[in-house]
């Protein structure tokens, strides 16, 4: 962990593993994805121990507040170091993965790949249903 305080939000995020790059955790500050204290902010942000981070990773939308500083991307164990996820936020991402299990168990799966002249059949098929 850096002894510097003066570490910009985009950096920290990077660091902590949350984005693979700099530049797709400034993007994603950018548009709106994360928030500051409940704040939308500018990826110069300079953190705070005790901040809360609400950020957004695909599906999942996470709640941390951080607990260390670093501006150096480490192993991931070191990295989960730096924030503590609040309760509320893993309760609630286990209840979407839970939601999105149930809603794909739902769907059944063929048993085999269409063959070619499958495939031929089900593309007229789709291509008429959007003459109508």
């Amino acid at each position: 962990m850096s002894s510097d305080t003066n570490i910009r939000l985009d950096k920290w995020l990077w660091a902590a593993r949350f984005y693979k790059t700099r530049s797709i955790a400034q993007q994603m500050v950018q548009g709106g994805k994360v928030r500051y204290n409940g704040q939308r902010s500018k990826p110069s942000r300079t953190v705070e121990l005790g901040a809360t981070v609400r950020l957004t990773q695909g599906y999942v939308e996470k709640t941390v507040v951080i607990t260390g500083l670093s501006d150096i991307r480490r192993s991931a164990t070191e990295a989960q170091q730096l924030y503590r996820e609040t309760a509320e936020s893993e309760q609630q991402r286990e209840k979407l993965v839970q939601q999105r299990q149930l809603a794909n168990a739902s769907k059944a799966a063929p048993p085999t790949k269409p063959d070619k002249k499958r495939r031929r059949e089900l593309l007229q098929l789709k291509n008429r249903q959007g003459d109508f």
